[in-house]
């Protein structure tokens, strides 16, 4: 019987990854256009490997190109990845793919990420289209301090 069941949920899966392939939302938009001098600078983000107690530890490493935007105000436009539930966002990552387009599954890299701090009182309304965010970039290099090695502070959404 289990085994029957694991056969009907592999074709369930396979049927549904066959259907989102389809894109039952339609075309979904190029993001290209969302790329812009700021999002290549931020893609230039670096790791070093090391291994501690058989773990292996990832520290960000910001070139030199990275470091001259740190503390500078940007303007990014992108997609409202949410971090947390509910309509209204204070926090969230801005990506350069739409949330629709999955950054998962084997098709090229992981899209470069910032995590979006609104200045205090403002939220942004969770939207599928491309918003534009203006704010001060923040190196992070201790991610304990938030989600992301990328930050924008005191962020304002551009109208």
């Amino acid at each position: 019987m289990t085994k029957y069941l694991a056969i009907l949920a592999f074709i369930v899966c396979s049927i549904q990854i066959g259907k989102a392939q389809d894109s039952p939302f339609g075309q979904v938009p190029d993001h290209t256009p969302m790329m812009n001098s700021t999002w290549e600078t931020i893609n230039k983000l670096m790791y070093k490997v090391t291994h501690q107690d058989n773990k292996t530890v990832y520290t960000p490493h910001f070139p030199d190109e990275l470091k001259a935007i740190d503390k500078k105000k940007v303007v990014l436009p992108g997609y409202l990845v949410p971090i947390n539930g509910g309509r209204d966002h204070e926090t969230f990552m801005l990506s350069v793919l739409p949330v629709m387009q999955c950054m998962f599954c084997g098709q090229g890299d992981i899209p470069p990420m910032v995590e979006i701090f609104m200045k205090k009182g403002k939220k942004v309304r969770f939207t599928e289209e491309p918003i534009k965010i203006t704010g001060t970039i923040h190196l992070n290099p201790n991610t304990q301090e938030g989600n992301s090695e990328i930050q924008v502070l005191d962020a304002e959404l551009m109208e």
